[in-house]
């Protein structure tokens, strides 16, 4: 079971996320590799938030080989190279995540795996057995 929670004496998040979940019982757990703005077909978008949209879509496709989704999500941890516009950013976000606010982390980092990489995603699911 996963328990989203918010506590009262820590600032209420800036974004689409939790500040905690805990997670108890016969859970498993899925642990993903950085997904990357690549299309199917190897394609990368110039546009980082396209990369971003493009990277969730990898998570996504990734969920459902294991047979789970969105709501499985329950930390997401954003590599970006370079400012990316915040709203836009977090607008996109959270339509991608439908509601769902897993725990997040976002940092800027000064490159990535190739240059045409502006962002990486990796993240963690749990679903009940």
């Amino acid at each position: 079971m996963k328990e989203f929670r918010n506590p009262q004496n820590v600032h209420k998040p800036l974004g689409s996320y939790s500040h905690q979940i805990e997670i108890t019982g016969n859970e498993r757990m899925l642990i993903l590799s950085g997904q990357v703005g690549m299309r199917e077909d190897g394609s990368v978008p110039e546009d980082p938030l396209e990369q971003i949209d493009v990277a969730l879509e990898n998570i996504f496709r990734n969920l459902r080989a294991a047979n789970m989704d969105v709501k499985d999500i329950v930390k997401l941890t954003y590599y970006l190279v370079g400012e990316i516009d915040t709203a836009k950013r977090r607008e996109l976000v959270a339509s991608k995540l439908q509601g769902h606010q897993p725990c997040s982390t976002l940092m800027y980092v000064a490159a990535l795996a190739t240059p045409v990489y502006r962002v990486e995603i990796d993240a963690w699911a749990s679903r009940a057995e």
